[in-house]
């Protein structure tokens, strides 16, 4: 296995060495670095990356999640820091574990096995996510949110429908529990399958599953009566009334194109 740390602190560069070599002698440090500059700079002038990326939060010259601003890395990523707020970020760019220090080679450990777990089912499944690949888009299965100081998943078919709130946007489950998110609902549409959901307005996306009752309205619009209770009314705006009626049929604006 390769690897690569980016940490602008010498000290807990060589102790995370001292512990992949302790783990397995096998893995292959590839570099060190210690700046967004200088990552940006190897991911740009190096062909073949590592299989595991070591990064840290706080960097030499600004943090660490600009280098994803400039440079579009997909790889996993085992983050190591001295600042627990940046967590929910850190799981959103493909973070599979979010280290505190000082790193203790039992949490390292765990990160690591947690990683041999994940390529290995990975390995298993890349038969069918070709498949997946080849037969049409993917769509987001599950959103990270973040309660308190805790971090959780939720799943997409638990989600009965988002809504904004000025710049800000909120998840409700089926359940009722509203969760803010740091998407914007133009970025939700594009990734939530269009069979299941629907952007109704400039505020409310929806599932289909949580609609309860239809009700025309006022000047052929309609309003929505959902499985969750909310302060507010759901109007299908007049410009997307044709198009809903279509989506609640299971006809998709591909569809009419035939």
């Amino acid at each position: 296995m390769k690897v690569l740390i980016i940490e602008d602190e010498q000290p807990a560069v060589e102790k995370l060495e001292r512990y992949l070599a302790k783990y397995d002698e096998q893995i292959e440090v590839m570099d060190r670095l210690s700046s967004v500059k200088e990552s940006v700079e190897w991911f740009r002038s190096h062909k073949e990356w590592p299989d595991l990326l070591f990064l840290d939060i706080q960097l030499s010259d600004g943090i660490s999640f600009d280098i994803f601003n400039q440079e579009d890395i997909r790889l996993p990523i085992i983050f190591t820091t001295a600042f627990d707020e940046f967590a929910l970020d850190a799981f959103r760019h493909h973070g599979i574990d979010y280290l505190l220090k000082p790193v203790t080679f039992t949490n390292l450990s765990r990160s690591l096995k947690k990683f041999s777990d994940m390529k290995q089912w990975s390995d298993s499944a890349n038969v069918s996510g070709a498949i997946r690949h080849l037969s049409g888009p993917s769509y987001k299965d599950r959103f990270m949110v973040k309660h308190g100081q805790h971090i959780r998943t939720i799943p997409v078919e638990e989600v009965s429908l988002f809504f904004a709130e000025g710049r800000t946007v909120y998840l409700v489950t089926n359940e009722g529990r509203k969760y803010i998110i740091e998407y914007k609902l133009e970025e939700l549409e594009k990734m939530l399958n269009p069979k299941n959901y629907f952007r109704v307005n400039r505020t409310f996306v929806i599932n289909i599953q949580a609609i309860k009752d239809v009700v025309v309205y006022t000047n052929s619009r309609f309003k929505i009566i959902s499985d969750v209770e909310l302060d507010k009314e759901i109007i299908v705006s007049r410009e997307k009334a044709s198009e809903f009626r279509n989506w609640l049929e299971g006809r998709l604006p591909e569809d009419l194109s035939h």
